[in-house]
């Protein structure tokens, strides 16, 4: 190579640090070196083509007015706390560029130290990440607008982030639940055991799932399903956990209330198993009772009473309200006695013409009367060595009553028509929902024949006076009526139990039965429950001093009679009559008045 000329000056050496800093001003990301007390003594070219501030505008404590206002109060305190812990750390913040617009740049900061171990310097440099931080933002529109409530964590278990409906929910701000202050929003019971799977979770790095109660902005709490997922990196470290809750308040509440109606169904069915229990180890009933359920007092004095008269051949007078049960006690009464294994024949007095009930009975010859064109047994025949039970027998004609009469003295009887007497062996039962003390008085019912069939009287209670037994009866009967109707029923609805238990039943068990077979009808799950419309009463409830009425004495009958007809002015009908007084249908009260011969005439008024 050639020798430059003489007459041209040798270029000075560039130096390393000049070189340094003409690849630091290259460097397309913005650079700084702070002093140990925070003070910028350095910044490349970047910085100022990027800001378009001058060095001295920057250096020092300068650079806070590139910052974003809103920025400039955290910036600072974060870059304080840097410095103080004297470890590298990283913040985010908004620097102004040289048309006005501010960009989001990620500074990363790190500390020189010198041999003694002192931090002389400190470096950093600044990347734009404007373009991140608008998707950030993007995602953090969808995540804020999602009706989930949205969680992260650090994977010590820090909550860092919570998204926008968590704080609208909880009514609070982001500085009262990050961190594991959250745990204040959580109902005081439930936040042991959510903090105990949850550091669990951690432990293991399971994924964490808990139920517990949020507290609202309204101050009420709710019930949430909290679900943590950890986010691992390719070594497997768990470097984020992510998590969701939902509210399921409304499932919790079904579940609840689900488990309390599990529970008192089954305290129900444990009560009356034991009640049921005593009462078969008291009279035997698995093998007498089985369709005559219950264990109230009332109905244990009815059984205990059948239980001794069952094996005697003694008359027996069964008196209650209709549908009670009084055909269900004669054949209790039948099947436990010697007869049980000979005919038990039934007779409804009350279906049968007065005219035919005597061959009905007793049976005809052969032309006895029009169209008897053979002879045909009487039902006493039918059940001769067995039992007969004559029901409503109040009813019967008086004619027919001395025929019976004969019967019950001399164990004999003649057919209509027929001359030659009839031997029988028959043991007689009767029920009647009339008051025979009454009718004998009136001189509707034979007193003789009274004190024949009276020799051994049971009182049916009404349903009314047995509310202790009406579960058991609504369950009896549903798995009855639902096995014929091929369904599967396994429980009551408690409201309906209710409406039974407060319902008068003046159609006693049998409308029970009635409506449980109406509702297993309709039934379409396996709840039965009632429209409240079917039980809706007909008439006044009967005062507990006129649900005996029929069985007071004629005299102190007739005198609260006479005492209503005065107060209603003779009239019987009607919310102001003398049967709404006395708490008994008007159809009742007329057939009292009849029986006990009253003249209702004379109680109304000029």
């Amino acid at each position: 190579m050639g020798a430059l000329p003489e007459n041209e000056a040798v270029p000075p050496p560039i130096s390393v640090e000049d070189r340094l800093r003409l690849v630091i001003d290259t460097i397309p990301c913005l650079i700084l070196r702070a002093n140990p007390d925070g003070s910028f003594d350095f910044i490349n070219q970047h910085w100022l083509e990027f800001t378009g501030l001058k060095a001295e505008q920057v250096l020092g404590w300068g650079w806070r007015a590139a910052l974003h206002p809103k920025d400039i109060r955290r910036v600072v305190t974060n870059w304080r706390a840097g410095l103080a812990a004297g470890e590298p750390f990283e913040d985010e913040a908004r620097i102004r560029r040289v048309d006005g617009q501010y960009r989001w740049f990620l500074i990363r900061n790190v500390p020189l130290r010198d041999e003694q171990g002192r931090i002389v310097q400190w470096y950093g440099t600044g990347h734009d990440i404007d373009e991140l931080k608008q998707a950030d933002d993007r995602l953090r529109l969808v995540i804020d607008t999602t009706p989930a409530l949205l969680h992260s964590a650090r994977p010590d278990g820090y909550l860092d982030f919570f998204n926008k409906r968590v704080l609208d929910y909880l009514g609070l701000s982001l500085e009262d639940v990050s961190g594991w202050r959250w745990t204040s929003a959580i109902h005081p019971d439930d936040v042991e055991d959510i903090l105990g799977k949850w550091r669990a979770s951690l432990a293991t790095g399971e994924p964490f799932e808990s139920e517990a109660r949020v507290r609202r902005a309204d101050g009420a709490y709710c019930w949430q399903f909290h679900r943590k997922v950890p986010l691992r990196d390719q070594a497997g470290n768990i470097v984020k956990w992510f998590g969701s809750s939902i509210e399921i308040d409304d499932r919790k509440r079904a579940e609840d209330a689900l488990r309390r109606s599990f529970e008192e169904i089954k305290v129900l069915k444990d009560q009356l198993y034991k009640e049921n229990l005593a009462l078969k180890e008291e009279i035997d009933q698995a093998s007498m009772f089985e369709e005559i359920v219950g264990s109230s007092a009332a109905l244990r004095r009815v059984l205990v009473h059948v239980a001794k008269v069952a094996p005697t051949d003694s008359t027996v007078l069964i008196t209650g309200e209709t549908g009670t049960g009084k055909e269900l006690v004669a054949r209790a009464i039948h099947k436990r006695s010697q007869r049980a294994a000979r005919a038990f024949v039934s007779v409804n007095c009350a279906a049968i013409p007065s005219s035919l009930v005597a061959s009905e009975l007793f049976g005809s010859e052969k032309g006895a009367f029009t169209g008897a064109t053979q002879r045909r047994l009487g039902r006493f025949e039918l059940a001769d060595g067995g039992t007969i039970f004559l029901d409503e027998i109040g009813e019967l004609p008086h004619e027919t009553q001395v025929t019976l009469l004969r019967v019950l003295q001399e164990r004999a009887f003649e057919r209509v028509g027929g001359s030659h007497p009839i031997a029988v062996n028959v043991r007689v039962l009767a029920a009647t929902n009339r008051d025979l003390h009454a009718a004998v008085d009136a001189g509707t019912f034979r007193r003789d024949l009274f004190y024949r069939v009276n020799v051994f009287p049971i009182h049916m209670p009404p349903l009314r006076e047995r509310v202790d037994d009406i579960p058991l009866l609504v369950e009896y009967l549903t798995e009855r009526y639902a096995s014929k109707a091929g369904k599967r029923i396994k429980s009551v609805k408690k409201r309906t139990l209710e409406l039974f238990q407060e319902y008068d039943w003046p159609g006693n068990i049998r409308e029970l039965q009635n409506v449980v077979e109406r509702a297993v009808i309709l039934c379409d799950g396996d709840t039965l429950e009632v429209d409240e419309t079917w039980l809706q009463r007909e008439s006044p409830k009967p005062s507990i001093a006129m649900r005996g009425l029929g069985r007071l004495d004629v005299n102190r009958e007739k005198e609260m009679i006479e005492s209503a007809l005065t107060q209603s002015q003779g009239r019987v009908s009607g919310p102001l009559g003398a049967a709404a007084k006395l708490g008994i249908p008007r159809s009742t009260l007329e057939s009292r008045i009849r029986t006990l011969r009253i003249n209702k005439h004379r109680f109304k008024s000029g």
